[in-house]
């Protein structure tokens, strides 16, 4: 909290600047003169004083909200097959949300216009940050009960960045909770040349945490210290003062900021849609990870997420997104020891090698290519993360292995697979001996001759790698026969072309 002074003067000389334009008296085009001598000045509010005093460092955000409530992505949805409730249904509902919540959720045609927003217009964005909410919200609501704040605050890191922790504004805001440099430097996030915290999610939401706390303790109402939290105090004390010092948020909306006006209500439109995105048939996209995936450990030694990624044989794009506070994608040597995080399962595979990865990363540095001889001779397997559109087959053929071997290798006792499971895949040269099937000979299958093709009877089990590596050819050249086939829905029973007689 050094240097608060400066901030303080900064601070202030910026919300002056920042709302000027909106002044009303400022737009007119002349002001009467007045004798100095007889106008007399009214004493200030003792409470907005207070506010001001209290002020220690600019925090606006010149990040807009002003968001085009009557357009969207909403085309590819047939107009009657998108759920339409009526204005009292969900006012009723919101109604319900508010008399369980220390946070006013207000319903007026601009909380409705927002709600419109997020469940019709952009209904792909709400599948898509309600999926993330399953990764991001158990992290949040820790330290929310921590401060004893009202959990449905969480809600606000959709409305700052839509659960994206790599957000990045126009302004300069960045990260889950959009924090621009000076507000983040104040509440202890570091940033640095291969540092900025405010990409971290954990320390982001901490000091989001005592951010909002802060602005609560000056307000003693929520959504005033939400409006705070989006264009600065200096603007909220400015816009009561203007509304002849109303200390409700609706009746100081129309001195607010513009681009701050949408801000409160798309917190309301946004804590409605996550608890009611079921009725109007909005459907969560997984994200691949949960929360209780993940875990964390300190690093003592400088090493890069591409190293990490090629000698723990997991995705590059996992490691990235679970550390997205490293900005050259390297985890440089400080001080004191940096966080790490990695998918549960591959914890304890780190802490192991710990030592052997740092050195090998420090003959890598100036020999690339020894690192990845020694990467190649050490490597045993891959981890394939499934993703949409993924089936054992499809897998199966992708690392020229059988289906029984990915289900032998990952204790499978079905063909079902979640988005985001991870899967072990040995390499042939590597696979456990008592698991290593890819090597067997391949089974034979038998075969009918009718005209000019051979047919195969599909059984129950049967894939189309499993069929070509019987018959000698590759997948591709069997799909080239049977362009018609379904491989996520063969049938035993069903006949298929595996060669041309004669």
């Amino acid at each position: 909290m050094k240097n608060l002074s400066i901030y303080l003067v900064f601070g202030l000389f910026c919300n002056i600047s920042v709302f000027g334009s909106n002044n009303p008296i400022s737009n007119q085009d002349s002001i009467p003169l007045i004798d100095s001598v007889a106008f007399v000045l009214e004493k200030d509010d003792p409470f907005l004083r207070h506010l001001d005093e209290v002020m220690v460092a600019e925090f606006s955000k010149p990040w807009s909200f002003e968001y085009d409530t009557t357009s969207g992505d909403s085309a590819s949805w047939a107009n009657e097959a998108i759920p339409n409730p009526s204005d009292s249904t969900i006012k009723a509902r919101l109604q319900l949300l508010n008399d369980v919540s220390p946070i006013e959720l207000t319903y007026n045609d601009k909380t409705l216009a927002f709600i419109n927003l997020y469940a019709v217009r952009k209904r792909d964005l709400t599948s898509r940050f309600i999926g993330l909410s399953e990764f991001y919200f158990p992290m949040i609501e820790a330290h929310l009960d921590k401060y004893q704040m009202p959990q449905e605050l969480k809600h606000l890191a959709i409305v700052e960045s839509a659960l994206n922790s790599t957000a990045n504004s126009r302004a300069g805001a960045k990260g889950l909770w959009q924090f621009m440099y000076t507000t983040g430097i104040i509440y202890g996030l570091e940033v640095n040349s291969y540092i900025d915290d405010r990409f971290d999610p954990i320390k982001s939401t901490e000091a989001a945490c005592q951010y909002l706390s802060f602005l609560y303790k000056i307000y003693s109402d929520w959504n005033l210290a939400l409006a705070a939290y989006n264009c600065g105090p200096g603007n909220v004390n400015k816009a009561i003062r203007r509304s002849g010092g109303k200390r409700d948020y609706w009746e100081i909306y129309p001195y607010l900021p513009r681009e701050t006006r949408g801000y409160v209500p798309a917190f309301i439109a946004v804590n409605y849609v996550m608890n009611y995105h079921e009725e109007h048939g909005i459907k969560p996209t997984p994200s691949g990870f949960s929360h209780y995936d993940c875990d964390t450990v300190l690093v003592s030694h400088r090493v890069s997420l591409q190293h990490l990624s090629k000698t723990l044989h997991l995705p590059y794009e996992d490691i990235e997104h679970l550390n997205p506070q490293y900005k050259l994608s390297i985890i440089p040597k400080m001080t004191e020891p940096q966080v790490l995080r990695l998918p549960r399962g591959e914890l304890a595979n780190f802490i192991i090698n710990e030592q052997a990865v740092y050195e090998l990363y420090a003959k890598a540095i100036n020999k690339p290519e020894e690192e990845e001889a020694q990467i190649e001779q050490i490597k045993k397997y891959d981890v394939y993360r499934v993703s949409h559109g993924d089936y054992l087959g499809k897998i199966a053929s992708r690392y020229n292995v059988s289906v029984r071997d990915i289900k032998d290798w990952n204790n499978l006792r079905s063909d079902n697979l979640k988005i985001g499971q991870r899967l072990t895949i040995y390499h042939s040269s590597s696979a456990p001996s008592n698991l290593a099937n890819s090597n067997k000979p391949a089974p034979t299958i038998k075969t009918k001759s009718e005209g000019k093709y051979e047919y195969y009877e599909i059984q129950r089990g049967d894939t189309l790698w499993d069929i070509a590596k019987a018959k000698g050819i590759s997948t591709t050249e069997l799909k080239s026969m049977n362009r018609d086939i379904n491989e996520k829905n063969m049938k035993p029973g069903d006949k298929i072309i595996v060669g041309k007689n004669g």
